[in-house]
Parts: C-alpha cells; sequence; structure tokens
C-alpha cells in the first residue's frame, strides 16, 4: 500500500504549468516540523515536494501561498531523469489525490472572492444574526437540563 498523509506550511508560493496535452499541474513544497527536538534542543522540520493535477492544481494555487497550511493525502512517486552533465537524478515526491486548505478564510472579505482566489464564495451561517434561527438549532442539553421535549416519532425504535 502507497500511501501519505501529510499537514504542512507551503515554503514558498505554488508553481502551475501546463502539459502539452493542457493538463495542469501544480508543484510546491511543504514544511512539515518534526514531533520532537534534536540533540541541540531545536525543533526540525522536513521539506516535502508536492505534485498536485488537474482541477486541484488549479485550487492550489488560487487559494494557497507561501505559509498556508494544508494537509495533503497522496502516494509516494518517485522519477529520475539525467541533468545537462548527464548525471542521473532521483526525485521522490507525493502525488496528492487530495488537498485540503487549513487556513481561515481572511476577515472582512464578505461574500467577494479575493483576486487570485477563483470563485470561492462563503456559504451563509445560519447561526449567526439570526436569532430566530439560534433558538431552533441550539442543542437542548446546553440549556441547563430540565425536560427535553421529544415525541414517538423521533424515537428510531
Amino acid at each position: 500500500m502507497n500511501n501519505v498523509s501529510l499537514v504542512g506550511r507551503l515554503t514558498k508560493e505554488p508553481e502551475l504549468k501546463y502539459t502539452q496535452n493542457g493538463v495542469a499541474v501544480c508543484n510546491f513544497t511543504l514544511a512539515i516540523n518534526r514531533p520532537f527536538k534534536n540533540a541541540n534542543g531545536e525543533n526540525e522540520a522536513d521539506f516535502i515536494m508536492v505534485q498536485v493535477w488537474r482541477k486541484s492544481a488549479e485550487n492550489a494555487v488560487n487559494f494557497l501561498k507561501k505559509g498556508s497550511q494544508a494537509a495533503v493525502n497522496g502516494r509516494i512517486n518517485t522519477r529520475h531523469y539525467e541533468n545537462d552533465k548527464g548525471d542521473r537524478v532521483y526525485v521522490t515526491e507525493v502525488v496528492a489525490d487530495f488537498v485540503q486548505f487549513l487556513d481561515p478564510k481572511p476577515e472582512g472579505q464578505g461574500n467577494q472572492p479575493q483576486q487570485g482566489q477563483g470563485n470561492y464564495q462563503k456559504q451563509p451561517n445560519p447561526y449567526v444574526g439570526n436569532s430566530n434561527a439560534q433558538n431552533q438549532n441550539r442543542n437542548q442539553f446546553e440549556t441547563g437540563g430540565g425536560p427535553v421535549a421529544v415525541s414517538d416519532d423521533d424515537l428510531p425504535f
């Protein structure tokens, strides 16, 4: 089984290219902190190259930037090529099947997409600014106790 899950921050702006057939491919590097300190008591990180294809590649370029936090699920891929000197160079990278953007949308953007952020539209939150929705959807168990009204139709058995 070849499966990888990573969470880290981009070390630089993602790069978007297109193949000769017009297929989008995006490359970026994730910095992932190690869960322990070295002998000097310092934190270390690993820098993992990630490759994303097609619509996910275009979304990554539109929504990620240097310093953005992202989660990636994919597989390890190794390849090689010959450089200008004729030496064989091996590359190991993660080919992402799924990229999750973990940074929240900056405050004050409203429903208008920022330049470079594609067609991202904020969904209205039914709990904010609508006292009727808040009263109807609040958790009855957080109200300090008391009887909870349950009809026989609400029971699954």
